[in-house]
Order: C-alpha cells, then sequence, then structure tokens
C-alpha cells in the first residue's frame, strides 16, 4: 500500500481546507458542514472540530447516507447497508436558523 499523506501532511490539508473555508463562508451564519457517509464521515468531523476551534463557535453540522442514489447501487455485487442521516438542524426559507 502507498501512503499519499502522512500525519503531519494531512493535518496541513486540514488545516487549509478550514481556512479556505472561514475565508468563504466567515462565521457559518448561512452555511453548514455535511459529511457523505460513510467514509467522508471522518474526513468532516476533522474540518468540523479543527474550523470550530478557529471561529470559536459551533458550526452546523450533518451526516448524510447517499446509498440509494449511489452508481452502483444495483451492481449487484454486494448488499448495501445505509448508514443513519443526521441532520439536526433547520434552514428557514431566508436560509437563516
Amino acid at each position: 500500500m502507498r501512503t499519499i499523506l502522512d500525519k503531519q501532511k494531512f493535518n496541513v490539508v486540514i488545516e487549509r481546507l478550514s481556512h479556505q473555508l472561514i475565508e468563504n463562508h466567515g462565521d457559518f451564519t448561512n452555511s453548514a458542514i455535511i459529511g457523505i457517509q460513510p467514509r467522508g464521515i471522518r474526513l468532516s468531523d476533522r474540518i468540523k472540530t479543527y474550523t470550530e476551534s478557529r471561529l470559536g463557535q459551533s458550526i452546523p453540522y450533518g451526516q448524510l447516507d447517499i446509498t440509494f442514489y449511489r452508481d452502483d447501487f444495483k451492481s449487484g455485487k454486494e448488499i448495501l447497508i445505509p448508514s443513519m442521516t443526521h441532520i439536526d438542524f433547520l434552514w428557514k426559507v431566508n436560509g437563516s436558523f
């Protein structure tokens, strides 16, 4: 197996992504972070944690399962077991919470 990013480089990527999100979304008043189940959750958790530590506030966060929308859903190679979708915040029509 080939390592693409070691732990130190991966942390730099998380920091850069988080800073870019802060530049683009400010205080996240009208934004949220959504991780895609199952493997995207670890990445989104890290981004959320680091970004919150930089902002000093919590960010709306959810986890979305896309199992039944995958292009290999009907391939028959394996039975796909969906994960839970957790989006515990609501958006008003104007985009505010």
